[in-house]
């Protein structure tokens, strides 16, 4: 018999080779619809698998991640066949799933169009109609290159795949693929695909093979689903921050220095009140300023690891007979600053921030407006304490960074827990005991997180922060990095309590990441539609006629005594015309002004995205204002 263990902590006693869709069945009827997959003690199977013995065992449903990747792989499988079937000349490369769905390198001399699109679908609504089941067949490996020998792509991937079995995927009367697996068990537990692009890529990335083509899908397990993603996808391309950004006139780029960004000025008022909160905060945190330069020698990098390490994303260059590096990261210039005097225990921790301007060579093909440029500021900090100070400034980081968020209207995020790559630096005991530190303050704060295995920084393990927008997309911004061995390869010390040199530990941290990249973040999340505190232009006043001229000037004059950011529109324009140009510049406020404002000391306010208006007093309207600015409001109403 086997004894099978539930997620519930129940127990199921089966007869031996009972698979994981009988358990779903015997579990309960909804569950065996519902199911795609199973894990047999923690492994993700198909399930046609056959339990045995003790396990514990879990029925995956596409509501799992899990389940919904297996959903999209298998997906990725029927528009290959659909694809093969159209072009029966086609050779498959590689089909994995990606966020939100998945793709397929193809090797295909005729070109696949967006026109296509609809006849691959065509083809896959009659795969996902027949309702095939998907059987897998296992062979050894000299087997599988056997049977593939005259597929260079399919041989690569049997060479590269791990153990010695090897797995084919069926469904259908004639089509098969090497795959790892799992799979749904038919293919009408597809849920509702879609083809949406595709690109050239190369195989394995190399630019001196063959370009292929690689056709993205997505699939989701409703088709009201798929329309929400459909909708969420138009919604991003109109907030694209590179159209908004030329449209606004914040910020542009030149061929002159390609992935390097210019903030004009109504760009700069948006980073400079970023920068002026993120400054007030740290300073209420306790933390001090620094600035470091941009160019330092080659032997500093040797010394941080970084030329080991990370040489293929920097910039070099020579002068006074020497070498020198433009800086990827701040932290070997804070470790410098820290060198200049000695220091005791007494004055830890020690908090040290900068707003950092670095360098990373990118790819030409990789840089995508703000979001991934070659030039950026960082919000780095570095924190310098005992090991017994570790647990705490962890949790003061993590407080700091979710306070900062909220700030800027995020408030869905998520924790991952990064533990050692291959390639690093220092013993796997110190590897031990900076992970150890980090589980140890994400259990203290009570943060549920994911662990992503080998992820770390090539130094130390790390916290990374994900925060989700308005369209639910993640973004990867604040990170915590525990490292017990810059210090020691610098040699910083301290005087401890027994008068004896130690070694701080240096933990490195950045909440907003790139401010290049976090306000291109901002300007898709909100459609540029800023917070009142962040717009750079927050007011502007609109004569009804070139009488009201001098009311609208005394009213600007007043609003910028309280230090509103405003301006007056003296066009000749209808005041129709300035209120929808207003709104389309996506304006906060707009006070429209004539003589009846004039003779009440008042002004007629028309609020962003509304068509409401309201005459209040000029005194009100500050007052209002003024608390919304303060508290950092995202709604306008006064």
């Amino acid at each position: 018999m086997a004894r099978i263990t539930l997620p519930d902590g129940s127990i199921l006693e089966v007869a031996d080779g009972t698979t994981a869709a009988q358990l779903a069945r015997q579990i309960g009827p909804g569950l065996t619809k519902a199911a795609v997959a199973a894990k047999v003690n923690g492994h993700l199977v198909d399930l046609s698998t056959p339990v045995n013995g003790e396990a514990a065992v879990q029925i995956v449903t596409v509501k799992d991640a899990e389940g919904l990747e297996v959903m999209r792989h298998s997906c990725a499988h029927i528009m290959a066949e659909a694809i093969c079937s159209i072009w029966p000349g086609t050779k498959l490369v590689y089909g994995p799933t990606v966020e939100d769905g998945f793709y397929y390198d193809v090797d295909l001399d005729e070109p696949i169009r967006p026109t296509d699109f609809e006849r691959i679908e065509q083809k896959m609504a009659e795969i996902i109609k027949a309702d095939g089941a998907f059987v897998r067949k296992e062979m050894t490996r000299a087997q599988a290159l056997e049977k593939l020998a005259a597929d260079k792509y399919k041989t690569d991937n049997i060479n590269r795949a791990d153990g010695e079995a090897i797995s084919f995927y069926s469904h259908g009367d004639d089509f098969e693929d090497l795959c790892r697996g799992p799979h749904v068990p038919r293919t009408g537990k597809v849920g509702y695909p879609k083809v949406m692009s595709v690109a050239g890529a190369y195989w394995h990335g190399d630019p001196t093979q063959k370009m292929l083509q690689r056709v993205y899908g997505t699939a989701w397990p409703t088709r009201k689903e798929l329309d929400d993603y459909l909708h969420r996808l138009a919604e991003a391309k109109k907030r694209d921050h590179r159209a908004l950004g030329r449209q606004l006139d914040l910020f542009s780029f030149d061929e002159a220095g390609p992935g390097f960004a210019f903030i004009h000025p109504k760009g700069m008022i948006v980073w400079n009140a970023i920068v002026d909160f993120w400054r007030s905060v740290h300073d209420r945190y306790g933390y001090e300023e620094i600035r470091t330069p941009i160019i330092l020698n080659e032997q500093l990098w040797h010394k941080s690891g970084h030329w080991d390490n990370y040489k293929e994303n920097m910039y070099f260059t020579r002068f006074d007979d020497a070498g020198y590096a433009i800086k990827p990261m701040n932290c070997p210039g804070g470790c410098l600053v820290y060198k200049t005097r000695q220091h005791s225990y007494r004055e830890f921790p020690l908090r040290v921030a900068e707003l950092g301007l670095v360098h990373r060579h990118e790819a030409s093909g990789v840089m995508h407006g703000l979001f991934r440029v070659r030039q950026f500021t960082q919000d780095d900090a570095h924190i310098f304490c005992t090991p017994a100070q570790i647990e705490s400034e962890i949790v003061g980081v993590i407080e700091l960074t979710f306070e900062i968020y909220r700030a800027f209207g995020f408030e869905d995020f998520h924790i991952e827990l990064s533990t050692k790559p291959e390639k690093h630096i220092g013993s796997d005991e110190i590897w031990q005991t900076a992970t150890s530190a980090l589980r140890a303050a994400l259990g203290q704060k009570g943060i549920d997180y994911k662990i992503n295995e080998g992820d770390g920084a090539f130094y130390g393990p790390k916290i990374d922060f994900h925060i989700r927008d308005c369209l639910k997309r993640s973004w990867q911004l604040g990170t915590i990095q525990l490292d017990f061995s810059m210090p020691e390869r610098f040699g910083l010390v301290y005087a401890d309590r027994d008068n004896t040199e130690k070694t701080p530990v240096m933990i490195h941290r950045a909440v907003l990441g790139s401010l290049e990249r976090f306000i291109g973040i901002l300007i898709e999340h909100y459609s540029a539609s800023f917070p009142l505190w962040l717009a750079p232009e927050q007011v502007r006043i609109l004569p009804i006629s070139e009488k009201s001229n001098d009311y609208a000037e005394k009213v600007q004059a007043r609003l910028k005594k309280a230090s509103f950011r405003c301006l007056c529109d003296f066009s000749n324009e209808k005041i129709a015309a300035k209120i929808a140009k207003a709104h389309g510049e996506k304006l906060p406020y707009m006070l429209v002004v004539g003589p009846k404002e004039a003779e009440s000391d008042s002004v007629n306010v028309r609020i962003r995205g509304t068509k409401e208006n309201k005459t209040v007093r000029i005194d009100e309207f500050l007052a209002a204002v003024g608390r919304i600015i303060a508290d950092k409001k995202i709604d306008l109403a006064l």
